[in-house]
């Protein structure tokens, strides 16, 4: 017991600083970045190119640059810049890489890829950042709420001797003494007001909902369906399953965004890397898709018996 109570008191983090909102909403990324790393699952990628790294590199950055280097084949983050094609997009990925003492302008589609995570190379940190900040700033509340709950009423004292009487008073209920009042001054000089209220009660409820709307609001957007209840009542199926068509259109971008750099890598480097949905991305498409064959076995059984 003894050797487990000083591991535990080692730990790094004994205490959760509801306050330090930096920290708290970084926290909060970090995690949403562990929790989506299984987004995807590639397939024949290089030993020189962890999919650990292409991912982390795509979901913070936007983009990255794959080309090869040094005999290997490796996943580079950088800038976008050179003068602008046709179509107004950078044509120069700006690479400097201090562990291999590597520096270069690479042109883009000559010299490697350049992969997208999203259409417009957004990335997912602007989402999770939005999401981090917004639960931080709710969990804090809920804390400073949690926290004035343990107070049932305001006491206040009209001079020290009173003041001295009360917190004496008080303090023989918390070591679980009776309290006894001995001067009738006491009662005279202290006001009791209670700090309690119904509203107060809506308030910490309002905030546990508006944490659960945030919580499945930033898996909704990147298609994963965490569905939450705001009529506090019993919901139906048809109901609980709204909104499934737009859980789609942002994980399919990112997709074919990574499907596209798959083939062009694969045309200019001869491998055979490819890319799919994994984890509770691929159930939930899979689920999707046949939903919808269900549904088209309905409509088209409705069309032939109304022939």
């Amino acid at each position: 017991m003894g050797k487990a109570k000083k591991y535990f008191n080692d730990l790094p983090f004994t205490e959760y600083d509801f306050m330090d909102k930096n920290i708290c909403a970084w926290n909060h990324i970090r995690y949403m970045l562990d929790k989506s790393s299984r987004m995807f699952k590639w397939e024949g990628l290089p030993d020189t190119c962890p999919e650990r790294i292409l991912e982390l590199y795509l979901k913070v950055n936007g983009q990255c640059f794959f080309m090869e280097n040094d005999g290997g084949l490796y996943v580079y983050t950088g800038g976008l810049g050179g003068e602008p094609d046709v179509y107004y997009r950078p044509t120069v990925y700006t690479i400097a890489n201090p562990a291999q003492n590597f520096n270069k302008s690479a042109k883009i589609g000559e010299d490697g890829v350049l992969i997208y995570n999203d259409t417009m190379m957004v990335g997912l940190m602007p989402l999770f950042a939005r999401y981090a900040n917004a639960l931080t700033e709710n969990e804090l509340s809920m804390w400073i709420s949690d926290i004035n709950s343990r107070i049932p009423a305001w006491i206040s004292a009209a001079d020290d001797r009173t003041k001295a009487s009360a917190e004496q008073f008080l303090a023989d209920i918390q070591a679980g003494k009776l309290g006894i009042i001995a001067d009738s001054k006491f009662l005279e000089g202290i006001k009791v007001q209670s700090a309690t209220s119904a509203e107060g009660a809506g308030h910490l409820t309002d905030l546990i909902e508006y944490e659960q709307y945030l919580r499945s609001g930033v898996w909704n957007d990147i298609g994963i369906s965490a569905n939450y209840n705001m009529k506090r009542e019993a919901i139906n199926s048809a109901e609980a399953q709204l909104g499934n068509d737009a859980l789609l259109p942002f994980i399919d971008d990112m997709l074919r965004c990574r499907e596209q750099a798959c083939e062009e890598i694969n045309a200019m480097y001869g491998t055979n890397i490819s890319v799919k949905l994994d984890s509770a991305w691929a159930d939930n498409a899979e689920a999707y898709e046949e939903e919808m064959q269900e549904g088209g076995e309905e409509n088209e059984t409705d069309l032939n018996g109304s022939v």
